[in-house]
């Protein structure tokens, strides 16, 4: 292809197939802003959106020449998990680990630290390459992201986090959670 490649500067959100281009992507490469990245057929488009956004399969991705980009999930290394699924669900979500939630299953990306503390909760787990369409965030924001609560998105929002038993301990990034009992993990910086 010569000259400049064209620019994506548009998300269509649960757009379907539009017959036109397609880029498959993992999990981690699907948040993005500004990044040159290679079609299927390999057209190359520059992605340079307003601000970082996580695409979902079925997205689509707007070019300034009208024609759209349609997202897919590449498979990936995961670890499907079966057993006490609302148990195991609330413990892969309490260490805020992405998680697609099935009748039946739980996906995960594999992780060697999660793999045993499900296998000590008495998970069944087994290793698996698909596609990893996780949860998105309880706030709408489409992805589990540490612990931005809503539009806003950043850390820094003035009040602590109650996890129940009066725990307290600090994520280093702005705020602490309270579980019941304390850890000093004190660091000084101002919250104007």
């Amino acid at each position: 292809m010569t000259g400049a490649s064209p620019r994506a500067h548009e998300v269509l959100r649960a757009a379907g197939s539009t017959g036109a281009l397609q880029l498959t992507l993992d999990y981690g490469q699907r948040l993005l802003r500004r990044r040159r990245v290679t079609c299927d057929d390999g057209t190359a488009v520059l992605v340079d959106l307003a601000e970082t956004v996580s695409l979902d399969a079925g997205d689509a991705l707007v070019l300034d020449d009208g024609r759209q980009v349609d997202i897919a999930a590449a498979a990936e290394p995961l670890l499907e998990v079966r057993g006490d699924l609302p148990r195991l669900a609330w413990h892969i979500g309490n260490r805020h680990a992405p998680c697609r939630i099935e009748a039946d299953r739980l996906l995960i990306q594999r992780d060697a630290v999660m793999a045993r503390m499900l296998a000590q909760l008495g998970a069944e787990t087994r290793e698996v390459v698909e596609p990893f369409t996780p949860e998105g965030g309880a706030y709408g924001q489409g992805r589990t992201m540490g612990h931005s609560h809503g539009p806003e998105g950043g850390h820094e929002h003035g009040h602590d986090h109650s996890h129940g038993n009066g725990h307290s301990h600090s994520h280093g990034h702005g705020h602490s959670h309270d579980h019941g009992h304390s850890h000093d993990h004190s660091h000084s910086h101002d919250h104007d």
